[in-house]
């Protein structure tokens, strides 16, 4: 317990320092303000919830992940990621591709937390329906991220192209709910056994 505590300090430190720093200097502020709120709303609720809602370690991690995946694209918006420009290099594509890997994230995440909602609360029985609502419930998140994008187009007009990312591709949207789909796909095909391990002793404390 004392080492499962401590990591948890730690990740929480490493996005918090990470957060404080892409808010200094970003490449645009209403677009860091616009995809690190995910943040700004998840770490209170996490740390509000530590006691009587105590998540698996894997799932701190990845949520942690997640984050750091969201602040350093709103750092530098997601066209201009350096990482993000080495993959187009690397794979030889016609776009920085960073934004997907946040667009995966959106769903490998989202799946495993309902997983463990779904599955510590016993509101659902059965290994494949258990599958088939988390799969739903993160492509319903992606579908309500893109509506949120939407939202912010038709407000800010041209100022959010930063915030969007489709660096002109006319089926971004189309694109980023697949990745979502594809991520939370594999959260659960790959995951499922060591979330299931952790669920256990999780829940004898």
């Amino acid at each position: 317990m004392e080492h499962y505590d401590k990591l948890n300090r730690l990740l929480m430190a490493l996005v918090i320092i990470s957060l404080i720093a892409s808010a200094i200097a970003p490449y645009d502020r209403t677009t860091w303000l616009m995809e690190v709120l995910p943040v700004l709303i998840a770490l209170p609720v996490l740390f509000v919830t530590r006691h009587d809602f105590r998540l698996t370690a894997l799932l701190y991690f990845l949520i942690s992940l997640h984050a750091l995946v969201l602040i350093v694209g709103g750092a530098y918006t997601y066209a201009r990621v350096p990482l993000g420009f080495w993959l187009q290099d690397w794979l030889q594509l016609a776009r920085n591709p960073y934004d997907k890997i946040g667009h995966i994230m959106q769903g490998f995440v989202p799946a495993l937390l309902a997983r463990e909602i779904l599955l510590r609360g016993a509101y659902v029985r059965g290994r494949k329906m258990t599958a088939f609502l988390c799969l739903c419930i993160a492509l319903a998140i992606s579908a309500a991220y893109e509506l949120i994008e939407w939202g912010a187009a038709l407000a800010l007009g041209q100022g959010a192209d930063e915030f969007l990312g489709t660096q002109g591709d006319i089926w971004d949207t189309q694109s980023d709910m697949g990745m979502a789909l594809l991520g939370a796909a594999c959260a659960l095909l790959l995951l499922s056994g060591v979330h299931n391990r952790q669920l256990s002793r999780i829940q004898r404390l």
